[in-house]
Order: C-alpha cells, then structure tokens, then sequence
C-alpha cells in the first residue's frame, strides 16, 4: 500500500505550522483509525519530524511504544562524615529515561516512599569501592532487587518495580532474605535471585537460588526455592544471571580476574558446570539479546563479543578505546548499551548493522550512570 505523505503544509514561518496539524488530522480524507494503522508502519523518527499531529500521535496512548533507554544515576559528588562513624547521604539513586527520537532525558516519577527509600551508592569506609545497586528488566518491567542502606543493610525487602507503559512504581513480593547484592537475573519471564550477602554471611542465602514468576497474576506472585548451589562461591560479589535459551549464565567474579562459572537450567532445575570457552572469555559485563545471544565486553581491551555456543568461544564483534572500563551492560532492539568511563559515559553499539556503528550518548549533568536498560517508553497523556 503505497501512502503519498500530505500531512503538513509547510508555512513561512513554522514548519509545523498549519491548519491540519491544529485540527488533529492525520491524513486527509482519512478516518484517524485507518490513518493509524497506515502510519504505523513509519519509523518514530520520521513521525517525530514531519509534522505537530503525527508527533502527536507518536507519544499517545494508543500509539505503540517506541523503546527507549532507562538509567539509573548517581550525584557525582561524594557522601560526607558529619560526626564520626555518620554517613550524611547527600542523594539517592534517581531515575531517567533517554528518548531517543527527541534526543532527550526525562525523570522517572519518584519511587514510594514508604518505606523509605534510600539506596546507597558510596559510603566513607569503602572510598575506593562503589556499592552495588542491582537492576534487571522483565517483561517489559524495570526492577531492582538488592542494594544498601547508608546503615550497610538490604535496602529492598521486596524489589521495586516501575512499568513504563502504565508509569507507576510498586513493590513485588516480599524477599525471603533480602540482600545488599547477589546474583540476579531473568530468564523467560521469571526473575532469578540466586546467593548473596545481606546483612551478615548466611550459608545458607549463600547456597539458595529462588525464583518469581512474573507471567503469573500479581495476586500470586511469591518467591520460591529451586535448586540451590553446593557452597557459597557466588556470594561474593553482585553479578548478572544471563538468561539465554532456557539458561542462567553466571560467573562468580566480575572483571579479568580468575573465575568460576555456573549454568543453571531453568526447565531442568538444575545446575551444570559452564563451558570452558564461555568461563575463559567472561572478562567483563555481560548481557543477553533477546535470551537468545550472550554478549559480553573485555574491560581491559574495550572488545565486545558474541558467545558462540558450538564452537565454545567468543567471537570479536569491535574493539574500542571508548568501550575500556565498562562497568554495565545492556542489550535490546539489536542494540549494545554500555556504561563505561566510571558512569561518565554511555556507548550504544547497533550489532546488527555491517559495519558495526557506535554513538555515545551523554548522561544528565551532574549525574554518573550505575546502570542502563531498554524498555518501551513511558506512556503519559501529554508529551
């Protein structure tokens, strides 16, 4: 079906300045539904350009959602000592989302506050060592499930939850143990906490895995146990549980130093040894496309690669300068989103383009990045 593009009229002195953008048209001598369906096959940014009303129509309800990049930032300043042993928090973690069609930052509504909600990026003790602040996407859902309180205990008893395509925040179901960092991750639909630490050492958090299954009604949501680990090798650090064609994949050490793997087979509930070639490229933060490809970035030589399940290795996609020192990484929509430069940066890698092509987007002034997602954009009624 071919569509002859008559949408504006362009005036002298706005370009998006005319009559049939002022009345809400769409497409002349077209009903609004019809119209609809034949603009729906438009990129965003085409829509975004051409005129007031199919901008309009872009940001509506009824529109589907574009994706967009979602961030969790950190003040770039540094907590102070008030009294001895008194960490005075000058802020908390805050929300953005980045469009990538009107190359803007928008804030996130600010998470409930009850109970109060505080989550610890620095402490004065720990000056060389961020602390982790764990956050996944499910679903179409932002979460974050484990983090510290300026007290160093669990920030989250239940994970934090906000929706983009309805814009509100809530809490899933109540942890068990509640942690200040684990492994976490997802995998078809269903979020995965596996070991950690809270408050103190516990053997037996440290061997656990349980799972929420988010396809279920909210009225059902629980945690439940499954197979756990044997020791509690995998509670020393916050690390991703990689969901990929039915598996968890997970190493027990960020970074290039000397690691253990773990497969966990979520059909099975069952835990396997990881493939030597996966465990020995695992250099650095590491993501899923669609659970159906692991990603992973070499921190010290800036090379992103792709996990070749039948070879057992890894596969150079590109080496940058600008992607030495990522910290997180993201996957969606055929795109590598990673947070490298101590938060100072974002670098977008599309993969799926020949030859690979990358673009840096800037954080929010006075912000640094913990971690980047990608979801669909936040419906709201006006844009």
């Amino acid at each position: 079906m071919e569509i002859t593009v008559q949408c504006c009229k362009q005036s002298k002195n706005d370009p998006f300045d005319d009559n049939d953008s002022e009345n809400g048209t769409l497409l002349p001598g077209l009903p609004d539904d019809l119209a609809q369906r034949c603009l729906s096959s438009l990129s965003p940014s085409l829509l975004f350009s051409v005129c007031h009303s199919w901008r309009r129509l872009l940001y509506s309800p009824s529109f589907p959602p574009f994706f967009s990049l979602y961030a969790l930032l950190s003040p770039l300043h540094n907590p102070t000592m008030a009294l001895p042993r008194e960490v005075v928090p000058q802020s908390t973690i805050v929300f953005f989302s980045f469009d990538p069609i009107s190359s803007s930052w928008r804030p996130l509504p600010s998470p409930p506050q009850n109970p109060s909600f505080h989550l610890l990026r620095r402490h004065p003790s720990f000056l060389s060592r961020n602390l982790p602040i764990q956050s996944l996407t499910v679903s179409n859902h932002l979460i974050v499930i484990a983090a510290t309180t300026q007290n160093l205990f669990p920030a989250l008893s239940s994970p934090l939850v906000f929706h983009p395509e309805s814009n509100i925040w809530f809490y899933g179901p109540q942890i068990s143990a509640p942690r200040r960092w684990c492994a976490a991750g997802s995998a078809q639909g269903v979020v995965y906490m596996a070991s950690g630490f809270g408050s103190h050492y516990q053997g037996d958090v440290a061997r656990s895995l349980e799972q929420w299954d988010l396809n279920k009604k909210r009225e059902n949501w629980v945690w439940e146990n499954k197979a756990g680990f044997k020791d509690g090798r995998f509670s020393r650090e916050a690390v991703e549980a990689v969901g990929c064609r039915g598996k968890l994949c997970m190493v027990n050490v960020k970074g290039n130093a000397l690691k253990e793997g773990a497969v966990y087979n979520v059909g099975l509930d069952k835990w396997e040894d990881m493939p030597v070639g996966m465990v020995a490229g695992w250099n650095g933060p590491a993501a899923s496309m669609d659970e159906d490809e692991i990603y992973v970035i070499d921190e010290v030589k800036g090379r992103l690669s792709k996990y070749d399940g039948e070879k057992d290795c890894w596969v150079k996609v590109i080496e940058l300068e600008q992607l030495k020192r990522a910290e997180h990484i993201a996957a969606g929509r055929g795109k590598i989103c990673a947070v490298s430069a101590k938060g100072e940066r974002i670098i977008v890698v599309d993969v799926r383009d020949k030859p690979t092509r990358f673009w840096e987007v800037e954080p929010p002034s006075g912000l640094e990045v913990v971690a980047v997602h990608v979801l669909p954009r936040m419906i709201s009624r006006q844009h």
